[in-house]
């Protein structure tokens, strides 16, 4: 097991407190490096280095190994997404239904480019290669949930109704 230094930062400790528990909760075995890292990332936003080594540690696997896990998988990328994150697909469907307007209006409302995510942490936006919604294109997923067919009224809704969800 890793030994953590006692100087590590208060949030760092917290981090391997929380993997502790998410092995705990999935098991201490190779096939639950998926399900932990997706709960770590909803719960942490992000998928630090630190992060990864203790996961190794505690799961008994080369470092190299859950570094390789996270990069292949979009949904589980290194460093920190906002609250919500928004991935608008670019396949040549969407594309020719229009994502280039969504792209724009979703760049316009939320005051970012893709690949950023706005100042206050609360929405990340970014490209996804396919959501499998060739039929409702254009089409994005706003946190988990998939919506297609969308139009610029459509996305200033989505986006209005999570922000209000912040504010409960």
């Amino acid at each position: 097991m890793l030994n953590v230094p006692t100087q590590l930062a208060a949030d760092e400790a917290g981090l391997v407190e929380d993997i502790d528990a998410l092995i705990e909760k999935h098991g201490g075995e190779r096939d639950s490096l998926i399900p932990v890292l997706q709960d770590l990332r909803a719960q942490r936003r992000e998928i630090s280095s630190l992060a990864m080594q203790v996961l190794a540690d505690r799961l008994d696997i080369p470092p190299v190994e859950v570094h390789g896990v996270v990069s292949f998988y979009t949904f589980l990328q290194v460093g920190a997404t906002g609250q919500h994150v928004i991935r608008l697909c670019r396949t040549l469907s969407c594309e020719m239904a229009g994502a280039g307007g969504i792209a724009e209006h979703l760049e316009k409302v939320l005051g970012v480019s893709f690949g950023e995510t706005t100042p206050d942490g609360k929405f990340t936006l970014e490209w996804a290669n396919c959501i499998g919604m060739c039929d409702q294109a254009p089409a994005m997923l706003a946190d988990e949930r998939a919506v297609g067919s969308l139009t610029v009224e459509r996305v200033t809704e989505i986006i209005d109704g999570l922000k209000a969800a912040d504010q409960k």
